[in-house]
């Protein structure tokens, strides 16, 4: 069977067809492009994108099919399995390595991420409620702050330890709008420039620092909070980073983290993601977390809204799409960059929509709160 064969029927399994109508089926421009999938597969797919190698009208869809029907289980290439082994044998989310994605990712231009993201600058998953009552992108982010700030009942003059401070919005908003002081770590150069004008005035200090350099305070906080960091440590680090926020939250205090999370634990990761978006990232799942804070905190809420993180990526790509005439020329961007980011951010909403992926929101605690409610 020829590399064209063996494609066309992986992709038919999954609903898909070359040449097809339908607007999540594949038109294909080089022939080339079965032989790269066959011997490299998602790397090569991607790549053989961006090179502008074939084209999907609904690139959204086309993944969420692909996924759905596990075919990123059926073909399996050296970068995946060198992923694996690289993930075995070393520490990819070292203090040293996990600088890489800040520098490749994060510290990106931030007039592409003001035209993404929107007002909020909140670059991790929005909350669209329960009944979808938050109908906006900016509203959804809104939402999720202020979700935030009620599962950790926060008081005026709470002590807060931010770990992963992103644009710093968040923190903003838990001095501005709850009277509180925070601490915020991160790594990425010009996140933190953006944090610093944004926070100007409140009790708020941000650290151009690596998260785990908290361990070396001395002082304990009402509350810990990590949004987006966890997708970033690694299970190697796993125990480690909830050891640290254990000893830096104080008796009686709440912690919570929000991550991206998987149905099955891997070793290793996407190799183009790992390539072109984050380097060094790693999705940590459900057995993975729970095994690293056991015997050291109490679990009092899990919340899963991940079908949200698909509205989000939709939102990013549409904003995304709307400025791209004018980040073209300003930023100085190109045509195979329009198309990475734009694979980037469909195809894990693609992701999310098949379910393959979570967005878990963990509240934690030493176990002597009396009695937590959810709150949704």
């Amino acid at each position: 069977m020829s590399a064209r064969e063996k494609v066309t029927a992986l992709l038919a399994s999954a609903g898909v067809e070359i040449g097809g109508e339908r607007p999540w089926d594949m038109t294909v421009h080089d022939e080339r492009l079965f032989g790269r999938v066959m011997a490299e597969g998602s790397l090569g797919a991607g790549e053989a994108w961006m090179d502008g190698w074939w084209d999907v009208e609904q690139l959204d869809e086309f993944f969420h099919r692909l996924l759905k029907a596990r075919l990123d289980r059926k073909v399996r290439s050296p970068a995946m399995l060198g992923q694996v082994l690289l993930s075995k044998l070393g520490n990819m989310q070292s203090r040293r390595r996990s600088r890489r994605v800040a520098e490749q990712h994060y510290d990106l231009s931030n007039r592409l991420y003001e035209a993404m993201l929107g007002p909020t600058m909140q670059y991790t998953c929005a909350y669209y409620g329960p009944d979808g009552e938050h109908t906006t992108l900016d509203e959804a982010q809104r939402a999720k702050l202020s979700l935030i700030a009620r599962k950790l009942h926060l008081e005026p003059g709470m002590k807060v330890l931010e770990l992963g401070g992103g644009f710093g919005e968040l923190a903003r908003f838990l001095a501005a709008e709850h009277g509180c002081e925070v601490v915020s770590y991160n790594i990425s150069k010009r996140q933190v420039e953006y944090a610093r004008k944004l926070c100007e005035g409140l009790p708020v200090d941000i650290r151009e620092q690596d998260y785990r350099d908290a361990a070396g305070e001395s002082g304990q906080y009402d509350r810990v909070v990590s949004i987006g960091l966890m997708e970033h440590v690694g299970p190697k680090n796993y125990r480690g980073f909830f050891d640290l926020a254990r000893a830096r939250l104080r008796p009686g205090g709440l912690a919570l983290v929000h991550t991206i999370g998987g149905n099955v634990t891997r070793s290793g990761v996407d190799p183009w993601i790992a390539k072109y978006i984050f380097p060094c990232g790693q999705i940590p799942a459900a057995a993975q977390l729970t095994a690293a804070m056991e015997d050291r905190f109490v679990l009092e809420d899990w919340h899963n809204f991940g079908p949200d993180y698909d509205r989000t990526l939709m939102g990013w790509e549409a904003n995304f799409r709307a400025a791209w005439p004018e980040l073209k020329e300003s930023e100085g961007l190109d045509e195979r960059f329009y198309r990475m980011w734009r694979y980037y951010l469909l195809s894990c909403a693609g992701a999310f929509r098949a379910r393959g992926l979570n967005l878990w929101q963990m509240v934690l605690s030493h176990g002597d709160v009396p009695r937590y409610e959810p709150v949704r």
